[in-house]
């Protein structure tokens, strides 16, 4: 019941706190909506140039093959205009089609055509490079079939791209930058919560009380976890599914309980930096050192298996390596307690080791005075 009546107290605090309030609501909000629509994943409206030294017919059937949304129309420039206009920032791409290229590919050999790539566009420059090889080939390869008039059935190669069928970035976006926040945001509020009662004089009052550090501790992990999980539920409905149009493949039930266990542990190592930092720009500096790593290695923007040996093992004791990997395979698989219970027992266990050890380090900090 005290447990209870201190969460009450803490959801008042944070009501209070218009700034925290608002920045809660922003993150889960438009904070969602900006980071998966701000940035394209993939090739769009891609500036490109030709310079086409061949003034054939597999030549213009090439130039025709670039269309939208993937690229701008073709730019036909001269040679010499190549450096300037990538120099520019003019084009992205630049092919030169050389000359005798079509007379070369009907006489079997092998022609080159030259790409030039501005790599300041890495995620345009990455992507387009495969996108240009593909065009160039089909086209040219269907140029020499029609005109030798070889009917030979080629093996098809079908794709089926599962889980996000057309490639859109924003279905990725939306809801990694969800299960981002979940976790900066649980890691924030309790660690702020306690610094608030700290420089307001309120954590002296409740160690004066019939109450102990494992109360206190208590009240704020549910109490700040709760108003987490309830901002991730609403942003999973209201922003990735009404305003994104983003389908959520799995049990939203599943992964917010999923999620609650989570709480544990970012909400504990909230209380643990805030038992550290003395006021809230030092909170601030804490929350970078420790919360940035978690997020970037955590398998949530790189792939763990793209990621140093070293690394995987480091990380593996982190719960947010856990925590990203159940909330992909729910959210974005479709994956039911079948496939995640052992991810489940990972975040329980490190869940159950975070909150005794910020417990320890809170009692520590709190004085002697506490029981």
């Amino acid at each position: 019941m005290i447990i209870l009546e201190l969460g009450i107290k803490e959801l008042r605090s944070l009501w209070h706190d218009k700034v925290l309030l608002f920045f809660a609501i922003w993150a889960f909000s438009f904070g969602i909506y900006s980071a998966a629509t701000a940035v394209t994943r993939e090739l769009h409206n891609a500036a490109i140039a030709v310079v086409d030294e061949d003034r054939s017919a597999l030549s213009q059937r090439i130039l025709g093959a670039f269309y939208g949304p993937y690229f701008r129309p073709p730019a036909l420039i001269q040679l010499r205009d190549v450096d300037p206009g990538l120099d520019a920032g003019r084009y992205t791409f630049v092919l030169d089609i050389p000359p005798h290229f079509q007379r070369d590919v009907q006489a079997g050999r092998r022609p080159t055509i030259q790409v030039n790539i501005d790599a300041t566009q890495m995620s345009q420059a990455f992507i387009g490079a495969s996108y240009i090889q593909n065009i160039v080939l089909d086209e040219a390869n269907g140029f020499v079939q029609r005109r030798s008039g070889d009917r030979t059935p080629s093996i098809p190669l079908v794709m089926r791209v599962k889980f996000n069928p057309n490639l859109d970035g924003i279905w990725f976006g939306g809801v990694m930058k969800i299960i981002d926040n979940v976790t900066m945001l649980s890691v924030i509020l309790a660690g702020a919560a306690l610094i608030r009662e700290r420089e307001h004089g309120t954590l002296e009052h409740l160690l004066v009380m019939p109450v102990t550090p494992f109360q206190i501790m208590a009240a704020k992990v549910w109490a700040n976890g709760l108003v987490v999980l309830v901002a991730a539920g609403l942003s999973l409905w209201l922003v990735v599914r009404l305003a994104l149009n983003v389908p959520i493949a799995g049990s939203v039930t599943l992964f917010l309980f999923g999620a609650a266990l989570h709480l544990f542990s970012a909400t504990s190592l909230g209380i643990f930096l805030g038992t550290i930092a003395r006021s809230m720009p030092q909170f601030g500096l804490l929350m970078m050192l420790v919360l940035l790593p978690l997020q970037l290695l955590s398998g949530g923007m790189t792939p763990r298996e793209s990621m140093p040996g070293i690394v995987q093992t480091i990380m593996l004791p982190a719960p947010t390596t856990h925590f990203v990997k159940f909330a992909q395979a729910v959210l974005y698989r479709g994956a039911g307690p079948d496939v995640v219970w052992c991810e489940f027992l990972a975040i329980i266990v490190m869940g159950a080791a975070f909150f005794v050890v910020a417990l320890a380090r809170f009692r520590k900090a709190v004085g002697p005075t506490d029981v």
